[in-house]
């Protein structure tokens, strides 16, 4: 077996989750982009509690959330590419209170950096749809299948996030 067909065995699809969004695409960019209205991001259960955004490449946004019950996680989202109000392109991972890249807490083969691919597209009525695509980034062989066993959990954790998405903008539209 040569590298490339080793390669491509750890290899797998990405996660895509696409959601239509009761709200026009640059109030849901807004939700993304700008710290005021990060009060949503995180699964249910889990609260926003700081949220700093420096939107352009290379920029950062630092974030921590409180679950019900737990301690304090930190992430992180370093921008790559920004095309308002149509694409947005991270490297989403958890972290430290300064910023310092740390595995997941309770996930220790969880990947270290993921590359997420947020796509927000106007519907009719004043919609949008949102799409997510989240792949591991230069993950090793054992990260790839924490990752491929995952999707019923990201599944279920962007929906509850989304889910709140949904609440907040409700409440600002």
């Amino acid at each position: 077996m040569n590298a490339t067909s080793a390669a491509a065995k750890t290899t797998s699809p990405d996660f895509v989750l696409s959601r239509v969004l009761d709200a026009p695409r640059e109030l849901v960019w807004k939700c993304f982009t700008d710290a005021k209205h990060m009060e949503w991001w995180g699964p249910k259960g889990v609260s926003a509690v700081q949220s700093k955004i420096d939107l352009r490449p290379g920029g950062m946004h630092h974030y921590a959330m409180k679950p019900a019950e737990g301690p304090l996680m930190w992430g992180r989202q370093v921008y790559r590419e920004i095309v308002a109000p149509e694409r947005l392109v991270f490297i989403n991972s958890f972290s430290d209170e300064n910023a310092g890249l740390t595995r997941h807490p309770m996930a220790p083969a969880w990947p270290i950096e993921m590359l997420t691919i947020l796509t927000f597209e106007e519907q009719p009525g004043g919609k949008t749809k949102l799409t997510i695509r989240w792949s591991p980034l230069n993950p090793t062989a054992e990260e790839q299948q924490t990752f491929d066993a995952g999707h019923d959990s990201m599944r279920q954790g962007w929906g509850g996030s989304l889910d709140k998405l949904d609440a907040h903008l409700a409440k600002i539209r």
